[in-house]
């Protein structure tokens, strides 16, 4: 049995995620804290959530969002993807929408607010601007 085959979930999004966030953490909380803060009975569970053995299930999102200090709406979008492949992410998140961050909820009502909820459009001009701002 190959690697890949053991650790199927290895190369997606949600693990690299979890992976660099308990990197991240790692000076604060074990491995073993943030499995139990997410209400994991296995401590194991995010070594293999981390290495891509286990997909994250989707109903531990938000407990483990808040142990892992991300916003949940971003880790659910990258679950998603991991639990039904991205065409169908792609399909959910067309017909519920994207689920979105409160960093992105802020972006959108500054939008509002300095348009005057005036629903502008997005433009050649406005995307270039906006797209300026992270040097793309």
């Amino acid at each position: 049995m190959s690697y890949q085959m053991k650790n199927p979930y290895q190369n997606t999004a949600a693990a690299r995620l979890i992976a660099d966030r308990v990197e991240a953490l790692a000076h604060r909380k074990t491995q073993g804290e943030i499995s139990v803060e997410a209400g994991f009975a296995n401590a194991n569970m995010m070594t293999f959530l981390k290495n891509g053995r286990n997909k994250v299930p989707l109903d531990r999102v938000p407990s483990l969002a808040q142990a892992l200090e991300v916003d949940p709406a971003y880790l659910m979008r990258l679950t998603l993807e991991q639990a039904v492949g991205t065409t169908s992410a792609t399909a959910i998140t067309e017909i519920f929408g994207t689920p979105a961050t409160k960093n992105e909820q802020a972006w959108l009502a500054e939008l509002r607010d300095a348009s005057e909820n005036s629903d502008p459009r997005l433009t050649a001009r406005s995307r270039s601007a906006l797209r300026g701002i992270f040097n793309k």
